[in-house]
C-alpha cells in the first residue's frame, strides 16, 4: 500500500478509535459519537415525531453513517493485513453489526410509515452499545461474558428444556389453565424466574407440587449463572489490576 494511504488510513483509525493519550481529536471524536448515542434516545421516549425529533434523527444518522463508512474503511488496518478478507471479516464482526443497525433506520427516511418500520426504528436502541468501546468496565465485562460464554449456553440451555418440561406437564395435567401450549411455556418460564405474576395459577394439587419444586429449582438455574459470572469477572479485575501495577 502506498506510504502517504497507510499514514492517512492509520490517522483515521487513530481518531476513530477511542482516545488513546492525549490525541485531542480522538478525544472530541469520542465524545461526538457517545454525545450522538445519547441525544439520538430522545426520539424514542417522546410519543409525538415533530420537527425537533425529525432532525436529532437525521443528524444522529449522519453521524454514524460516517462513522461507520470510516470503520469500513479503516478495516484492513485495523485487522493487520490487506486483503478483501479483512474488509468481510470486520464487517461481521459484533461491533461492526452495531455500527450497522445503527445505521439501519435510513430506510425510515424514503419508505410510507408501516408497523414494520416501527421495528426498524428500534434498532437505533443499538447505539447504545457503541459505548462499549469508550467504556474500559464494559469491555471488562464482554471479555468475561466471552470467556464465560460456554458455561452459560450450558445452564440458559438446561433452564430451556426444564421450561420446554414442565410446561408440558401443566399443559397435559390442567389443560383447562391453558388456551395453548404458549400459554403454559409462559406460566413455566415466569415460575422457574420466581417472577410469579398470578395470571396463571395452577388448581390441581399435583400442579401445585410442580409449581413449587419449579419455584425451588428456579433459585437454583438463577444462582449457577450469577456464579459463574461473578468468579469470572473477579478473576477479570484481578488482571487488569495486575497489568496496571506492572
Amino acid at each position: 500500500m502506498n506510504p502517504k494511504k497507510l499514514a492517512f488510513k492509520k490517522r483515521i483509525y487513530e481518531i476513530i478509535e477511542a482516545a488513546q493519550g492525549g490525541d485531542k481529536v480522538s478525544k472530541v471524536y469520542d465524545t461526538m459519537i457517545m454525545t450522538c448515542v445519547i441525544v439520538g434516545m430522545v426520539p424514542l421516549v417522546l410519543k409525538r415525531v415533530n420537527s425537533f425529533t425529525w432532525l436529532i434523527d437525521l443528524t444522529t444518522l449522519i453521524v454514524f453513517m460516517v462513522d461507520y463508512i470510516l470503520r469500513i474503511y479503516t478495516s484492513d488496518y485495523k485487522m493487520g493485513y490487506f486483503s478483501y478478507k479483512a474488509y468481510l471479516w470486520n464487517l461481521f464482526s459484533p461491533m461492526e453489526v452495531i455500527d450497522f443497525l445503527s445505521i439501519l433506520p435510513i430506510v425510515c427516511f424514503f419508505v410510507p410509515s408501516t408497523s414494520g418500520l416501527q421495528l426498524i426504528r428500534l434498532f437505533r436502541i443499538a447505539r447504545i452499545f457503541k459505548l462499549a468501546r469508550y467504556s474500559k468496565t464494559i469491555n471488562s465485562i464482554s471479555n468475561v461474558l466471552r470467556r464465560v460464554g460456554r458455561p452459560l449456553v450450558a445452564v440458559f440451555a438446561l433452564a430451556f428444556v426444564y421450561i420446554i418440561i414442565t410446561g408440558i406437564i401443566m399443559f397435559q395435567l390442567e389443560p383447562q389453565n391453558f388456551d395453548s401450549f404458549i400459554d403454559a411455556f409462559y406460566w413455566a418460564s415466569i415460575s422457574l424466574s420466581g417472577v410469579g405474576y398470578g395470571d396463571i395459577t395452577p388448581v390441581t394439587t399435583v400442579g401445585k407440587i410442580i409449581s413449587s419444586i419449579s419455584s425451588l429449582v428456579g433459585v437454583a438455574v438463577i444462582a449457577l449463572p450469577t456464579g459463574i459470572i461473578t468468579a469470572a469477572y473477579t478473576r477479570e479485575i484481578s488482571k487488569v489490576k495486575g497489568k496496571n501495577e506492572l
